[in-house]
């Protein structure tokens, strides 16, 4: 394991929260809930049906001491978060359609986090992300001045880490989105050690090309000066002007950056989703997340092809968000 997850290990063990896994069922969740609690290092809630998710355990040969397992349809405190999700819904959801939302285990999971049972939620080894991020958007909602949330990867190699966003959450971001996804990014950068640098990148540097795609980047660098964020920022910026110092002297060299970005923000979830798949294919770099950036509690979503080492660090990364 990298020093970044066990300095993140090592935080979140002297916090040790609670964290709602609602794929109970899962063999990857299992597992890196079982080693989650037989370390110590959070406490894991498995949503599910007590006997279908001891028996898995048992057949996979994982212990699950010091795990809680909730079933939604047996849940003492069921009829508070049906009243709950009403209240929070504000007219949109009756009481009907709560008892039957919250026997969703995406639903409950997200209740149980909303009501403080758990501080955070990890899901999506066997739900879309669909599934993951509709519960959280409409009950934990996002922060106050973020309108949309965003999907970050942090990459590392050895000592090297980066924040690339936004890389899985939405298609065709506006100025605004991208301004906000900005200052969402560089909060994430700070959770796990790094002084952010933000570029908002382009196929363009400093009007190198003009064209509707590059004149919104310049517009979004205008949105974030106007946000006044307390971090080194700049824009349009192809990568190698972002990222490479004698680059940037040469093609930005008025840029506060200097080519030293650590926190990308991509113009488009194609070039963002493409980007960091090259750099963790092709440059080794291990690619967390993505991390859901903007809400006002941790909510993360897992690959569908994830293995239970992806889960367990998933999971250390939605408790140290839980810290904040």
């Amino acid at each position: 394991m990298s020093d970044l997850f066990i300095d993140l290990k090592n935080k979140v063990q002297a916090a040790n929260p609670v964290i709602v896994f609602p794929e109970g069922t899962d063999e990857r969740i299992l597992e890196a809930a079982s080693r989650l609690a037989s370390e110590k290092v959070l406490q894991p809630i498995l949503v599910g049906a007590q006997a279908d998710v001891t028996a898995k355990a048992e057949a996979a040969g994982f212990l699950l001491d010091g795990v809680e397992i909730i079933n939604p349809s047996e849940y003492a405190e069921f009829d508070a978060l049906v009243h709950a999700l009403v209240e929070r819904r504000k007219g949109k959801t009756t009481e009907e359609q709560a008892r039957k939302i919250l026997l969703d285990e995406n639903y409950f999971g997200t209740m149980l986090v909303y009501t403080g049972k758990a501080q955070g939620l990890v899901s999506g080894a066997a739900h879309s992300t669909a599934d993951t991020v509709r519960p959280a958007l409409q009950i934990i909602k996002t922060k106050e001045g973020v309108k949309k949330t965003s999907g970050a990867f942090i990459m590392v190699r050895g000592d090297e880490k980066y924040v690339f966003a936004d890389c899985a959450i939405n298609i065709a971001p506006s100025s605004q989105d991208l301004a906000e996804s900005a200052v969402v990014s560089a909060e994430t950068a700070r959770v796990f050690g790094i002084d952010p640098k933000v570029a908002l990148l382009s196929f363009s540097t400093k009007g190198s090309a003009v064209s509707p795609e590059t004149e919104k980047v310049v517009e979004a660098l205008e949105v974030l000066k106007g946000m006044d964020p307390n971090f080194t920022y700049d824009g349009e910026l192809q990568f190698d002007a972002a990222f490479v110092p004698s680059v940037a002297a040469k093609k930005a060299p008025y840029s506060p950056l200097k080519g030293e970005a650590n926190v990308f923000i991509f113009p488009s979830l194609e070039t963002g989703n493409i980007g960091y798949k090259m750099v963790q294919r092709l440059g080794g770099f291990e690619a967390i997340g993505p991390i859901l950036q903007g809400l006002n509690m941790p909510v993360n979503d897992l690959s569908r092809g994830c293995n239970a080492e992806d889960v367990y660090k998933l999971a250390l990364i939605t408790a140290m968000q839980s810290l904040d």
